[in-house]
């Protein structure tokens, strides 16, 4: 019996061999074409940008002070993490943008909050924005109040249409698009809520926020990205943005 296969499995064995180099290349120029915090030719092309390079913190400094925080925020294999409880405070990009694309890729230890935050002005003194939140939906105290506190919603204003989700600990990725008037959030490739800047539905959504007396909240103004310490552990990568003309 043995014999009579061998000549079956030589030809199987050369199939294999003929494959499975064309299956590795594929996979290898796959992995190439998504690695971190790599921008793609035809992305260049459309004007983005990379606002985290995967190794430095350059760009960035700390909210309200000229460099960059000396604790709390680590680069660590390729990701731009918050260290649980080690301090540093949100940090900012040093460039503005008014009209803008901006996609990234995160994830939240179990029972954590964080934030992206935009039209934040630091002449307030205080890090006080819209921000798209990042929070464990699932654990944390303040996404258990309500969706207007859970992932993507317009934190404590409006909250997200759908909830394409994954749980704390796996990696989402975010978009938000400001154009205009028009604001958009979008997760894990859905858009999950949309609002236009000065609309009655924005105002009323306003009136009956923590932000209310926020007289500059709402309006559109050139404003840096804002990454949020909120003391827990969280990762940030593939930050990328594009100005939109």
């Amino acid at each position: 019996m043995i014999p009579m296969r061998s000549p079956i499995l030589a030809l199987v064995c050369a199939a294999a061999a003929l494959v499975l180099p064309a299956c590795s290349t594929s996979r290898s120029a796959g992995s190439a074409a998504t690695s971190p915090n790599k921008l793609l030719a035809q992305e260049q092309s459309a004007g983005w940008r990379l606002l985290f390079n995967g190794r430095t913190t350059a760009g960035w400094r700390a909210f309200g002070k000229p460099a960059f925080p000396a604790q709390g925020w680590i680069v660590e294999d390729g990701w731009l993490k918050h260290v649980a409880k080690g301090g540093g405070g949100d940090i900012i990009t040093g460039e503005k943008f008014t009209d803008f694309e901006l996609t990234w890729t995160w994830r939240v230890a179990p029972g954590a909050n964080s934030g992206l935050k935009y039209f934040i002005d630091e002449a307030r003194g205080a890090a006080i924005g819209h921000e798209y939140q990042l929070i464990d939906d699932a654990l944390h105290p303040d996404a258990l109040i309500g969706p207007k506190r859970q992932t993507a919603s317009l934190y404590d204003a409006l909250a997200p249409t759908s909830h394409p989700l994954r749980p704390a600990g796996e990696v989402n990725t975010s978009r938000v698009i400001v154009r205009g008037a028009h604001v958009e959030h979008w997760l894990n490739g859905v858009k999950v809520l949309a609002y236009d800047l000065g609309s009655a539905g924005m105002l009323a959504a306003k009136a009956q926020s923590k932000f209310k007396k926020e007289a500059k909240w709402g309006t559109k103004f050139a404003t840096p990205i804002l990454l949020q310490d909120h003391g827990d552990e969280v990762w940030f990568r593939d930050i990328k943005i594009r100005p939109l003309r």
